[in-house]
């Protein structure tokens, strides 16, 4: 599979289970063993396991193939090996400490990801006119 469709799988799969902090690294001049490194972080440990679940899925279905996934048991960083993509899945507080970006980051892939649904605002509702009360009868 082509570089730039893996990605772009890669990506929309990330998008699709809501990864937070998505980018995408060029490594082709700093590593014979891959071509893009994609990070991503996720909200907890589960989110982290079903973001790479996911990933690995579109992969298969899209006929590419998954080396491993690793990470799973603890879920606290998932590393998903597509070959020419490395895919690190990981909560917010590990990528800050082990910082990826700061190793791989010297190309950064402009990748075009899809634009935040906005939650349009209710409009401000308008007090309801009180009914008055029928007046009680006194007999």
């Amino acid at each position: 599979m082509d570089n730039k469709k893996l990605q772009r799988l890669v990506v929309d799969a990330l998008e699709d289970v809501k990864a937070q902090d998505i980018a995408v690294y060029n490594t082709t001049e700093l590593s014979d063993l891959f071509d893009r490194v994609v990070l991503a972080s996720g909200t907890s440990n589960r989110h982290t396991r079903s973001l790479a679940s996911n990933v690995a899925e579109k992969v298969k279905l899209a006929g590419g193939n998954v080396i491993s996934v690793e990470g799973e048991e603890t879920g606290d960083w998932v590393l998903v090996d597509l070959g020419d993509v490395i895919v690190h899945i990981m909560q917010p507080a590990v990528r800050a400490y082990y910082d990826l970006e700061e190793l791989w980051g010297g190309r950064k892939v402009n990748v075009r990801l899809a634009a935040k649904p906005t939650i349009p605002r209710a409009a401000p509702r308008k007090a309801a006119a009180r009914k008055p009360r029928a007046a009680a009868k006194n007999e």
